[in-house]
């Protein structure tokens, strides 16, 4: 059996966008760490800002852009010790992706992550669910080329259902969302069998509630989990 022992780098989580999606992260991680006792989990620093403007609505040109504060709130974290920083929220990497470069610290880009977990399922495509700001960014579109994959996007009635899903989340009507999430991955598998990918990290949440196959979802908030473990441990041969 393959062992693994923590490396000592500290995480810095920047979460509040939103809650849930966050809280999930670090439930997340917590259970997927290679740990049997406190002491064998990462240290973490999490900064829980709900008050960061709205992602969406700022890409669309209609309120205040996040990009300050995400960046401030960044660099707060590593102020405070992170030595690899993770958000999980998809669309704040529109902005982030614009000064990430500038971060003292590197950050696990949780879109690139989802790319390349969705590839390794099933190298021949996926369906995209995402807000609408994730989804006009072009983002997702950018890495899937740049790692040669295909990504298959719903019609605009379906990307209204998925962010109906994502609005349930955030008001705590997992229910809801769990039914929305179901009826629109049905409507998709009967377009094309592919695996789901869960591009905003609330929907992995409406995913879990609709009682859909696990293994047929390709979760963003798992696979930014999945590449923080594997820069927070190392294998002890």
């Amino acid at each position: 059996m393959t062992k693994y022992k923590k490396n000592g780098k500290k995480l810095g989580v920047l979460g509040g966008m939103g809650p849930a999606a966050a809280a999930e992260f670090l439930r997340q991680l917590a259970a997927r760490c290679p740990a049997a006792t406190d002491q064998e989990h990462p240290v973490v620093y999490m900064i829980g800002d709900c008050e960061i403007p709205d992602r969406s609505t700022a890409i669309f040109g209609k309120g205040e852009s996040p990009a300050p504060v995400l960046q401030a709130r960044l660099q707060q974290l590593c102020a405070m010790g992170a030595d690899i920083l993770a958000v999980p929220c998809n669309t704040a990497h529109y902005f982030i992706d614009d000064f990430r470069d500038d971060l003292p610290r590197p950050l696990v880009h949780i879109i690139e992550e989802t790319v390349l977990a969705a590839r390794r399922l099933n190298p021949d495509g996926a369906w995209m669910l995402s807000t609408h700001g994730t989804r006009a960014s072009g983002l997702y579109q950018k890495y899937a080329d740049k790692h040669g994959y295909t990504l298959y996007l719903p019609n605009d009635e379906q990307a209204e259902k998925a962010q109906q899903a994502i609005l349930h989340v955030k008001a705590g009507e997992l229910a809801l969302a769990g039914a929305v999430t179901k009826e629109l991955v049905e409507e998709l598998w009967h377009a094309g069998d592919l695996p789901v990918m869960t591009a905003c990290t609330e929907l992995p949440l409406g995913y879990a509630a609709s009682g859909l196959p696990l293994e047929r979802e390709v979760s963003s908030i798992g696979a930014l989990v999945d590449a923080c473990i594997g820069l927070l441990y190392d294998e002890v041969k």
